[in-house]
């Protein structure tokens, strides 16, 4: 079987690395037969650093579906084309809005020193900050404030684009049109119903729709009606997680 995994919120937390005992258990996964999958919306550089260097060579999916990473080459990059970049450039200047804009690996950055996603960016030095108009191309945008997001959020919905508005974050999430974790998972010959996904955002639900089975970790209300079950966010939700791949290994 295959195993699919977001990152933030489902299996690591608050900014830290996933845990030994989750990734102990992922290794038993896989030398078991099944193989381990990691999908975030983080673009790959920010994955590598909340996964032990061992797990590095898995396929990796990032930026929700912009970057597919396998063996540790980067084998698919979706950009957002040039018309459509002058004009999601123009709606973000227009509104004054501050942002983190990514390549397929270096970054653009306009937001607070203090805001929180910050720490979660390049935190391994492996990168580039440089201005937006250095950037090769674009894989995804993080609007991070604005002046009336909402409004904002309207204009960027009318583009050839996908968002996802991380309303506990207060952020909006922009990726180039039909990109989604699915259609990467695709991309490395995964089939509809031949795989198990973890998530816990509305990001997963394009996977959660095409898993043989679906596990939420926590509660959010878009996802919710695409899950098969879920696992509490307790105190011993890593735990419960090990308990519920080392049931499902046994299928």
């Amino acid at each position: 079987m295959i195993f699919v995994f977001d990152l933030d919120g489902t299996i690591c937390f608050k900014g830290q690395p996933v845990s030994e005992m989750i990734l102990s258990c992922l290794e038993e996964l896989t030398h078991a037969g099944h193989e381990v999958i990691f999908a975030s919306a983080r673009p790959i550089r920010d994955m590598l650093p909340v996964l032990h260097k061992r797990f590095h060579s898995f396929s990796l999916i990032g930026g929700n579906g912009s970057l597919v990473s396998k063996d540790d080459n980067m084998t698919s990059i979706e950009t957002f084309n040039e018309d459509l970049t002058v004009n999601l450039l123009k709606h973000i200047e227009d509104h004054q809005a501050t942002y983190l804009i990514d390549s397929h690996w270096d970054y653009a950055y306009t937001g607070s020193l203090e805001h929180p996603i910050l720490k979660n960016v390049d935190a391994s030095k492996l990168a580039k900050l440089v201005a937006v108009e250095s950037l090769e191309s674009i894989v995804k945008i993080l609007i991070l404030t604005a002046n009336d997001m909402e409004i904002l959020e309207q204009k960027l919905a009318s583009l050839d684009v996908v968002i996802h508005r991380h309303r506990n974050e207060g952020v909006i999430d922009i990726s180039p049109k039909n990109i989604h974790k699915w259609s990467a998972l695709q991309k490395l010959g995964v089939e509809t119903q031949q795989f198990i996904a973890f998530g816990n955002d509305a990001n997963d639900i394009s996977m959660f729709q095409n898993a043989k089975q679906a596990i939420m970790i926590g509660h959010h209300d878009e996802l919710a009606p695409f899950a098969t079950e879920s696992i509490p966010l307790v105190g011993s939700c890593e735990e419960l997680i090990v308990k519920k791949l080392k049931e499902l290994a046994k299928y």
